[in-house]
């Protein structure tokens, strides 16, 4: 074996994403641990490092980022399509709050070791992507797989159909940065990034009728006015979570238990004329959906199997495309959806989901248990991985095992009183918070609201796994 200088420290953590990140700033505080980020990027962050300029979170910053570092102002916007609702980060204010983090409190810790531009082996091997030097990597205590949760955008990954010479094809981050006007536009795909292509298209004065929406598959979107996690939006939110709840516990079927979602706006899609087959944790405001049902022209002949200079294929068909159309690759495949596996696995650490659509809060959530309990099997009875969501079911999965993640953590007075405590824990405190001004105030819709809830859970999360288990 090939002799490398050596770094040992007690946590080796492979990646410097919002995992990675949430995890070490928690270690840190909870612990005397030392450890190493090792990642290929030149600064912390991630893919949104990569990700295109007009990136913005789907959810309130306040709750994403890390524990000890609130992310954003605790503002209101006050005005765009997010107007009246809680701040949504930008990219590059989310990369300069990683950054900040790792040079203002990781590094001055004296207890972070940061390997930026470094690639790691299987073999625990570092090696610099600037000069090429060689450096073993030792994890006295544990590694930590945070590099698995990165998510794939369309600058990184490229598509996976044939693009002929001649076709005007760009990324998201290349379309900001057009010389010439376009005769119209084409969004491949149909999540996220190309939610945020078509608004920033329209923001910026394109005709929708001039705009091509390949969607071949529509998705279940979360209504964002439901999911407020600051205290003058707590009824709002208990309210979306009894709703939630309830819905279930009345549907007749899974068919049934979506259109009673979406009557209550608590789920959106863009068409209504179509069954949505994907779900991915996106979140949306209503002004947001009435911009995207502007646009008209939608097609859905499955996926694209090449963009020709006069035509695009596709796997049920052809569509007439000209030299003049920007054709925009939004399909990328976002979030990994590795298969679930243990999150503690001896001298290795899998950070996963432990809750719904909270890659922050899980992050540290896990970071918690490692440094203040002993032995595997009880730290992975409490943090059951929930997985990352595709399709419509997983909706209900999630729900599932997130409840009961929560149902394990409440037996535990111990993890009852850090939930209220993190910043990242988006409803114990608050609705502690909400409940003491209700006192205060005399407010008796709160205790009503309340008395639904204890009256819905129960019932509503038995006909969930009755619903899955059909």
């Amino acid at each position: 074996m090939e002799d490398h200088p050596t770094l040992e420290a007690d946590y080796v953590i492979t990646g410097a994403g919002t995992t990675a990140m949430a995890f070490a700033d928690t270690l840190l505080s909870e612990s005397t641990a030392t450890m190493i980020i090792a990642d290929r990027r030149a600064k912390p962050g991630g893919h949104w490092l990569d990700a295109y300029p007009f990136v913005r979170l789907h959810g309130a910053a306040a709750v994403y980022g890390v524990n000890s570092q609130p992310l954003g102002q605790g503002a209101l916007d006050s005005v765009g399509l997010n107007q009246g609702l809680n701040e949504l980060a930008s990219g590059a204010e989310i990369c300069a709050y990683f950054d900040r983090l790792m040079q203002q409190r990781l590094l001055p810790s004296g207890r972070v070791r940061y390997l930026s531009r470094h690639e790691v082996g299987a073999d625990g091997v570092a090696t610099s992507l600037v000069n090429g030097r060689r450096t073993q990597l030792v994890a006295r205590r544990k590694w930590v797989d945070a590099a698995r949760a990165d998510s794939q955008v369309p600058a990184t990954h490229g598509p996976n159909y044939r693009v002929a010479e001649g076709v005007r094809f760009v990324t998201p981050t290349q379309l900001t940065h057009l010389g010439e006007p376009a005769s119209g536009h084409v969004i491949v795909g149909g999540g996220k990034t190309s939610i945020d292509t078509a608004l920033w298209l329209l923001e910026h004065g394109a005709d929708p009728d001039s705009i091509t929406w390949v969607r071949p598959r529509e998705a279940w979107l979360l209504n964002r006015a439901g999911v407020q996690p600051t205290l003058n939006f707590a009824h709002s939110t208990l309210e979306t979570i009894t709703a939630e709840l309830e819905a279930a516990r009345d549907a007749v079927s899974v068919q049934d238990l979506f259109a009673r979602l979406e009557a209550s706006r608590l789920l959106l899609r863009i068409d209504p004329s179509v069954e949505p087959t994907m779900y991915r944790c996106a979140t949306v405001s209503e002004a947001e959906l009435a911009q995207l049902r502007r646009i008209k022209r939608v097609v859905r002949l499955g996926r694209v199997q090449a963009l020709e200079r006069d035509r695009i294929v596709f796997a049920q068909g052809e569509l007439a495309t000209a030299p003049g159309q920007v054709h925009v690759h939004c399909s990328a495949a976002g979030l990994p959806r590795a298969p679930v596996e243990p999150v503690f696995q001896g001298d290795r650490i899998v950070p996963q989901y432990v809750r719904r659509c909270s890659p922050s809060f899980s992050a540290a959530f896990i970071a918690h248990l490692e440094a203040t309990l002993q032995g595997d099997d009880e730290k992975n009875a409490l943090c059951r991985p929930v997985r990352v969501p595709e399709v419509p079911l997983d909706w209900l999965r999630m729900h599932v095992d997130s409840a009961a993640n929560q149902l394990r953590w409440s037996q535990r007075p111990e993890l009852q009183e850090w939930l209220r405590q993190s910043r990242l824990d988006a409803f114990a405190g608050l609705f502690e918070q909400a409940a003491r001004q209700a006192a205060k105030q005399g407010d008796t819709q709160w205790a009503a609201l309340q008395q639904r809830l204890r009256q819905a859970r129960p019932a509503g999360l038995q006909r969930m796994g009755e619903l899955l288990a059909a």
